[in-house]
């Protein structure tokens, strides 16, 4: 049963590559970033190897420590656990939960993530090459190590899933855990230009306890053998056998109670009334800006796309204090906001056949999804533009930061309208954890995302150039320029991304409704 789990795995991975030639590309760039990790963990090791002082037991445990964290806390707040053989699709079969449990953990290793962190958990378990005791030990930790990493991350999302399958709670931890993943980077970043670092002692006290905990015990173990801490290992190798026990009796559990007691949402049955569909013109036209705007004030994945909004003054603040960055808050909001329709037609998902079937021209759907979001980002965009001017005492970059942030948004708008009728990938269903993703579309929507991005930022450029004229060297008639320019090119932009999708959306609606179908 283990081995047909596992050939099962590798047959839907096999059929989901020749359904989309997304799908192969995808994996093609997230087999060349693993690639490209794997090089770099291998070439920190060898360095860390042969350095002097040797600081290979602080590497190491700091290396592994962030590889277990990593399995067991993003799966709950950003892109969930790999899903492709799902074991509630498993509940109508008597097979033994033993041999799922095994079955659906070797599955786990089988795909790119699961391929980096068993190669980089062998490298770590190189880097003791020069101690022949430590190396005897470091392999047999590391694989402790990977499989504490796959076995925890299924233990904690199945422990969780009926707690996360509360809708509230859902957008309750996407707030919480929102806003220290996005901070994380910026706060590092002023700590270690403003010298605060911690420090060599400071890391030497963190492995240390690291290292007696669930964590990082296994990583630990080689450092012990090396220095002849005999005792010290065999502790820390308990509490990681130990670790790996307690996570698979929680999976065990927690599975055998999902199995006979399935997640379901709990639907909501208040009458709101008619909402923006009886404020809005009984037209086609108003009935999908109507549609848009009630996505965006009660769909939490919409939601989540503006929990960033307000935070990215502060990141800004926090990167340059009382410096200029917090200019650039405006434009910068404006291509996120402008840039969230980019998965509309995906996040759909079976209800776009309402769109096919209604007598709704394609350009009257791409005009009335960004009429729907600039209800919301116009303000928005306008309020950051004219408030960081005057935080800055700036008040004559005003007119560059309003033509800027327009041309950002209508260009990222135009963008977004021509990208949605011609891609369309996995996402998360009306519902469910807004972090999660479902599998096979990562990739896809990180390539066809970056190409956007790209498409937005050099069409954006002469009112940018303008606008960074203007700002840098005071010049009064290049921010009024930009105050022309901006909404001029930019509105040009929209207007034929609106055109242009909306004939891609004629074109291949039926064949985006059979893709989004297929997800399911």
């Amino acid at each position: 049963m283990v081995a047909h789990l596992v050939r099962l795995k590798l047959a839907l991975l096999r059929n989901g590559l020749r359904r989309s030639a997304w799908q192969v590309v995808g994996l093609a760039v997230a087999a060349l970033y693993g690639l490209i990790a794997i090089v770099i963990v291998v070439a920190t090791m060898a360095v860390v190897s042969v350095q002097v002082p040797d600081d290979r037991g602080m590497v190491t445990v700091l290396v592994g420590s962030l590889l277990v964290l990593g399995w067991w806390v993003v799966p709950l707040v950003s892109f969930g656990v790999d899903a492709t053989v799902d074991p509630a699709r498993f509940v109508t079969f008597t097979i033994p939960r033993r041999s799922m449990l095994v079955g659906l953990a070797i599955g786990a290793v089988i795909g790119i993530p699961g391929a980096i962190t068993t190669v980089a958990a062998l490298a770590v378990a190189g880097a003791w090459w020069r101690t022949p005791a430590a190396l005897l030990v470091a392999p047999v930790c590391a694989l402790l190590g990977v499989a504490t990493c796959i076995v925890g991350s299924r233990a904690t999302t199945s422990a969780s899933a009926h707690l996360m399958g509360r809708r509230r709670v859902r957008e309750l931890m996407a707030a919480v855990a929102l806003v220290p993943l996005i901070l994380i980077g910026p706060l590092i970043s002023r700590a270690s230009a403003s010298g605060g670092g911690i420090g060599r002692e400071g890391l030497e006290r963190i492995v240390d306890v690291l290292g007696w905990t669930p964590v990082g015990a296994a990583w630990a173990v080689p450092s012990a053998v090396a220095d002849g801490d005999w005792s010290g290992a065999a502790a820390r190798f308990v509490i990681a056998v130990g670790t790996l026990a307690v996570l698979a009796l929680v999976w065990d559990r927690s599975l055998a109670h999902a199995l006979v007691n399935p997640t379901h949402e709990e639907v909501s049955t208040r009458s709101r009334g008619l909402g923006w569909f009886g404020r809005l013109p009984a037209s086609p036209l108003g009935a999908v800006t109507a549609r848009s705007l009630t996505y965006w004030a009660r769909d939490p994945r919409y939601a989540l796309a503006m929990a960033v909004v307000p935070l990215l003054p502060l990141i800004l603040w926090i990167i340059n204090p009382g410096g200029s960055s917090l200019l650039f808050v405006a434009p910068t909001v404006a291509f996120f906001m402008g840039w969230g329709i980019s998965a509309d037609v995906a996040y759909d998902g079976s209800a776009f056949w309402t769109h096919l079937a209604a007598p709704v021209t394609g350009v009257t759907d791409r005009l009335g999804r960004v009429l729907g979001a600039s209800a919301l980002a116009v303000p928005v965009v306008v309020v950051y533009a004219v408030g960081s001017a005057l935080v800055t005492s700036r008040p004559d970059a005003v007119p560059a930061l309003l033509g800027l942030g327009a041309g950002v948004l209508c260009t990222a708008f135009g963008g977004a309208s021509i990208m949605s009728a011609l891609v369309v990938y996995p996402v998360q269903q009306p519902g469910e954890n807004p972090f999660q993703t479902r599998q096979g579309g990562s990739m896809m929507a990180v390539v066809s995302q970056l190409l956007g991005w790209a498409a937005v930022f050099l069409l954006s450029a002469p009112e940018a150039v303008l606008a960074v004229l203007a700002i840098t060297q005071h010049a009064t008639a290049a921010g009024w320029a930009a105050l022309v320019v901006g909404p001029v090119f930019g509105g040009l932009v929209l207007a034929v991304g609106l055109r242009i999708g909306g004939r891609l959306l004629e074109r291949n609606g039926t064949d985006l409704l059979r893709r989004i179908l297929s997800f399911a």
